[in-house]
């Protein structure tokens, strides 16, 4: 089947109403959530192939938080629907106004490779729950977790309601080409720039979640340890491809040596003195990101890790100091396990630093003094904040999660997601009754007169 005829067979279905009613979308989400289920041996085998994710891992980072958004959707979608009632201005009295959120349409979802699950299912519960039909291109970089994605839909939903198009970088860019009514792209910023200028092409909403350099930020005050642990704990899940790892650190430089001393310990602690022994730390995509990697190795002194396998593309959790702020691990996204540490002497030096970066998906600010973190709130941008942790302001479907700028556009999650994949429509009723005829010509008023009235009039 062709990319067009897919498209219009999807349209049509969606032009005939069968994604609108509220229980078709319930019963939709529950078929998914079951299907997640009772395939989920398959789904964890996969992940496993693709990025060595232990089935705790892959269960706690993808398939969980898949499952709890169905949940929340589920439970709330009725509260979603229904129409927001608004005021409406004198002058239409009488009338009724609202806000009904009204389905895109057909959705194109294009997913990553390092989390090609949740980043793909995540987004698509959102679809559901609006009201649309999709398309979803998974990452090729995963293909077992894309083959077992595929298998899943297929054997769920019709194609002309939820479709899977498995392929490389061509069948991406020639779904692109269709007309879509809305497009997902999560990934990195120079594929997203390719993304939102075909959307522009056909004037298609667009959704774009990034990347960046995600900076963490630890004052002098920050407990060591625990903010050792927190950071690692970010850094290094799914070996630092998550798209809000911390990129790199900022700390006082009076808080450096125990910071560094303290993360080294939190790496032992975590993934044993080995870690590619550990069941728990994954491994790099490809060859390709592996030879990039490594290449950063050699910006700075490494402080811990850098041992590398290109066989089995294992990196060890590095941690690098004395990094020079021009090097190129400085200037790049890093995507895996590496870790630069850089001192700053004020927190005015830390901030200009910070503000003379492209804006980033998250910041991670580690500090006691709430006068600081209010400044540090107050004078940085970012997709989102993180106060004393890392990640966790993403997990969960209460707080919408998106990007700024060059780290993405739009937001998701929960709520957001369904609004994400909604046209929040506009609605004014009126009865074919009561015409006052202020409104008509010629002219009832005088102009200092209507210059008088029209606040009452437009008012509500």
């Amino acid at each position: 089947m062709s990319f067009a005829t897919l498209v219009q067979n999807q349209r049509a279905f969606f032009l005939s109403g069968a994604t609108r009613p509220a229980e078709f979308r319930k019963a939709r989400l529950r078929q998914l959530a079951e299907a997640l289920a009772a395939r989920e041996p398959a789904l964890l085998a996969g992940l496993q192939a693709d990025l060595h994710k232990s089935a705790y891992q892959a269960y706690a980072t993808e398939l969980g938080l898949v499952c709890e958004e169905i949940r929340h959707a589920l439970a709330l979608l009725d509260r979603w629907m229904k129409p927001e009632r608004r005021s409406v201005p004198w002058l239409a009295w009488p009338a009724r106004g609202f806000i009904q959120a009204e389905p895109y349409g057909v959705a194109l979802i294009i997913g990553p490779w390092n989390y090609p699950l949740q980043l793909l299912l995540l987004p698509l519960v959102g679809a559901l729950a609006a009201g649309n039909c999709a398309v979803l291109k998974p990452s090729e970089f995963a293909p077992h977790t894309a083959a077992a994605l595929a298998d899943l839909i297929k054997a769920v939903f019709p194609a002309e309601y939820v479709a899977v198009v498995q392929g490389e970088a061509a069948d991406a860019e020639a779904l692109l080409g269709e007309k879509f009514d809305t497009i997902f792209f999560t990934g990195g910023e120079r594929v997203g720039r390719l993304v939102m200028a075909a959307a522009a092409r056909q004037l298609t909403p667009v959704t774009l979640e990034l990347g960046g350099k995600s900076p963490c930020l630890v004052c002098a005050d920050a407990p060591a340890e625990l903010t050792a642990r927190r950071i690692a704990w970010g850094k290094f899940m799914n070996a630092g491809q998550t798209c809000v790892a911390p990129d790199f650190v900022l700390v006082d430089r009076r808080a450096c040596p125990s910071l560094v001393a303290a993360l080294r310990k939190a790496v032992r602690e975590f993934y044993g003195e080995d870690p590619r022994q550990s069941p728990d730390y994954g491994r790099i995509i490809n060859a390709r990101h592996f030879a990039r990697l490594t290449g950063y190795l050699r910006d700075g002194r490494v402080a811990h890790g850098g041992q590398h396998d290109e066989a089995t593309r294992y990196l060890a959790p590095t941690i690098l100091t004395e990094v020079s702020p021009d090097a190129r691990v400085m200037q790049e996204e890093i995507f895996g396990p590496i870790l630069p540490v850089i001192e700053f002497d004020t927190l005015d030096e830390a901030l200009g630093r910070l503000r003379a970066r492209p804006t980033p998906l998250a910041l991670y600010l580690f500090t006691r003094d709430r006068a600081a973190q209010e400044r540090v709130l107050a004078e940085t941008r970012s997709g989102g904040v993180c106060v004393n942790d890392t990640m966790l302001h993403m997990v969960g479907s209460h707080l919408p999660f998106g990007g700024l700028g060059e780290s993405g556009l739009g937001s998701c999650h929960g709520r957001a997601s369904f609004d994400c994949f909604s046209h929040r429509r506009s609605v004014l009723r009126r009865p074919l009754a009561l015409d006052v005829n202020l409104r008509y010509p010629p002219p009832k008023l005088s102009l200092a007169s209507l210059k008088r009235a029209y606040r009452f009039l437009l008012g509500g």
